[in-house]
């Protein structure tokens, strides 16, 4: 099990529009095989930074993802959404591995 760690940048001035983008993935990510864990948006602290978690069965399968995702009509309708509404400044992407007892 692999989990993506999404790290957002985004503008606080958005919040809005980024809470829209993120609701528009949660579904697709589930859809195109992977488990969505939610978006962590700004609370106390940091008015500009907001998380993201999936997780996929294996790194192998989280790249069949991305090859699909590449061409699914609404992935890039969502990704059309955040560039042209430039809610998200930057993002970093990270994986990380599950360590129970």
């Amino acid at each position: 099990m692999i989990t993506c760690y999404l790290k957002y940048v985004i503008d606080p001035y958005k919040l809005a529009e980024f809470e829209h983008y993120a609701k528009l993935w949660i579904p697709l990510v589930n859809r195109l095989g992977g488990t969505h864990h939610g978006y962590f948006m700004p609370h106390e602290g940091a008015n500009n930074i907001a998380l993201a978690l999936f997780t996929f069965p294996s790194l192998a399968e989280y790249e069949i993802y991305r090859e699909k995702m590449a061409r699914d009509p609404e992935c890039l309708e969502a990704f059309a959404y955040g560039e042209k509404t430039r809610c998200i400044v930057s993002y970093e992407r990270s994986f990380m591995r599950p360590m129970f007892e």
